[in-house]
């Protein structure tokens, strides 16, 4: 068989092409420095958790005597049922108000709290409230709990701060109401206090003291559980206020 010399062969595949360098490491710069290491994770300064061991801490050393200050209160509304088998029976649900006493710089004082309608109080020459209440949860339903806000732009006319819980309705007891209170400044990590030592038959709880002094803002724990109401509170921390029957 002939060859046929007319038919040109078929080209060969033409190489591919190298594939593009790398581009160098981006030059580090104050705007953009090369990324920390992974094992390198910054230490979270979130909470501070006030203890028996270490009670107090310092809202004006951490950068947090200024802005607005939050104070809530979470508890368990639903405790769990009491007895076992056929006997097994609902617990009453737990009804808790926060509130606090409070004592100004000149010399005023008073109660903020829902029994009674007083939710808010200021000093006799501020033109608006440094504490208030945001309202009365009843149920304990509410996933933000209850709220006791405090301006600290008036941190320099506050005396004295006592916040406190009170187990309005509902058998008086703490365990099953696993309370917490946490204190959210404007900046600077959140002030944690568990009402973690549980005393039944006790119907109010001194949870924590807020005081300033000398330019110094500060927490102190305390979770003092009282047998009484806002009178026993008052006598066991000095108030010395004049107390009537209230409701809400």
């Amino acid at each position: 068989m002939g060859i046929d010399y007319t038919k040109r062969p078929a080209p060969s595949a033409a190489p591919a092409a190298p594939p593009p360098a790398a581009p160098p490491p981006p030059i580090p710069t104050a705007a953009a420095p090369y990324p920390a290491a992974a094992s390198a994770a910054p230490i979270s300064l979130s909470k501070v958790t006030l203890t028996k061991s270490a009670p107090t801490v310092s809202l004006t050393k951490q950068g947090s005597g200024s802005g607005l200050l939050r104070v809530n209160l979470n508890w368990n509304a639903r405790p769990p049922a009491q007895g076992g088998g056929l006997f097994k029976r609902a617990a009453a649900a737990l009804d808790l108000d926060l509130g606090c006493l409070y004592e100004f710089t000149d010399g005023s004082k008073g109660v903020v709290q829902a029994l009674g309608n007083s939710f808010t109080a200021k000093p006799k020459d501020a033109r608006e409230n440094v504490i208030w209440l945001d309202g009365d949860d009843r149920s304990g339903t509410n996933a933000a709990g209850e709220n006791l806000f405090v301006n600290l732009a008036y941190a320099n006319q506050i005396k004295r701060i006592m916040v406190f819980a009170l187990i309005y309705q509902g058998a008086a007891n703490w365990a099953a109401a696993d309370g917490v209170v946490t204190l959210h400044p404007a900046s600077g990590p959140q002030v944690e206090v568990r009402l973690d030592e549980a005393r039944d038959g006790a119907r109010i709880c001194g949870i924590a003291m807020l005081e300033s002094s000398g330019g110094d803002l500060s927490v102190r724990r305390e979770v003092n559980y009282l047998n009484g109401g806002q009178r026993v509170l008052d006598e066991a921390y000095g108030w010395g206020m004049n107390w009537t029957a209230g409701r809400k």
